[in-house]
């Protein structure tokens, strides 16, 4: 679906949009309140409808189907990670003033991986077909580790890379504002807050790895499938902070996530036998996601000891 010039035009707004944010939104560190959170929040999503609504407009209702349900699956998965974010932040005693900071430059190179990643992944699937029985395999393991993989024992600390950019690397002992790197008697130190975007960096690549083949269970199409993540990223930062006090209190969220990664695993797999339309897959995965949603407001979560 996508020409050089519309691939060309949507990177461009993305890298001013990013540009804009970190030099004129931004420029000073600063704690984002929840209504800047909101206003930015829904802010992303109506950039994202709007999107959606000129692929139904100029390339019809398959492809607009496929782009809401890819962003839908992006969305979903980046708010389950944002748990994840939570934790690195609060292991690390990261300020909330330089949190957006972390958040945004997480993205950019979250942006330059997850287009390289698509780019191989439709490679790979146009060649050999094959592949998208692993990628279906894989999404159905993912699905099933998601049910017994416990995040509130994750200690990013603790972490072989984090282990390795401490030994590898001369890291000052405190923060020094929102620089990542310092000078001190003629030698360059990286800061904690440059292990902390380091952090943040390999959460959103173990985030793509389920969820760009999750994509790809909907569409081929590589325009598709990397317009839904960046969008569905996009506003991530701003969710965190909207987020942020409630996102523990979603306990059904993995559950929901799991049967919705399954499913897309599954049609992966049996697509050679069963096709199931896009409009069924949309209605799966908003459908099972809402029952996640709602189960997590109405039940109350188990109390630990």
């Amino acid at each position: 679906m996508g020409t050089p010039l519309t691939w060309f035009a949507f990177n461009a707004f993305i890298a001013i949009a990013i540009a804009l944010d970190l030099r004129v939104l931004h420029r000073r560190a600063h704690k984002i309140g929840f209504r800047e959170a909101a206003f930015a929040s829904f802010g992303w999503v109506a950039v994202s409808a709007l999107f959606g609504m000129g692929v139904l407009y100029y390339y019809g209702e398959k492809p607009a189907l496929e782009f809401f349900t890819g962003y839908l699956i992006e969305k979903a998965l980046s708010i389950d990670n944002l748990f994840l974010f939570l934790v690195i932040f609060r292991a690390f005693a990261v300020e909330d003033r330089l949190q957006h900071r972390l958040l945004e430059w997480g993205l950019a190179g979250a942006l330059v991986m997850r287009g390289v990643m698509i780019a191989l992944g439709a490679e790979l699937i146009e060649h050999f077909s094959w592949v998208l029985y692993v990628l279906g395999a894989f999404i159905v393991y993912a699905g099933v580790r998601m049910l017994f993989y416990d995040k509130e024992k994750t200690h990013p600390e603790k972490s072989w890379i984090f282990r390795f950019a401490s030994q590898h690397l001369r890291v000052s002992h405190e923060y020094h504002g929102d620089h990542f790197f310092v000078r001190n008697a003629g030698r360059w130190f990286a800061t904690p807050l440059f292990l902390v975007l380091l952090m943040v960096e390999i959460t959103d690549v173990t985030l793509a790895v389920d969820s760009i083949p999750a994509v790809f269970g909907i569409t081929r199409d590589p325009f598709i499938v990397y317009t839904s993540n960046v969008l569905a990223i996009l506003g991530l930062r701003a969710m965190y902070f909207l987020l942020a006090g409630v996102i523990d209190r979603l306990h059904f969220l993995d559950e929901g996530l799991a049967v919705v990664l399954v499913f897309i695993g599954g049609k992966m797999i049996g697509e050679r036998w069963l096709h199931i339309p896009v409009t069924v897959s949309l209605g799966v995965v908003g459908g099972v996601l809402l029952i996640a949603l709602l189960a997590s407001v109405l039940i109350p979560a188990k109390k630990t000891k």
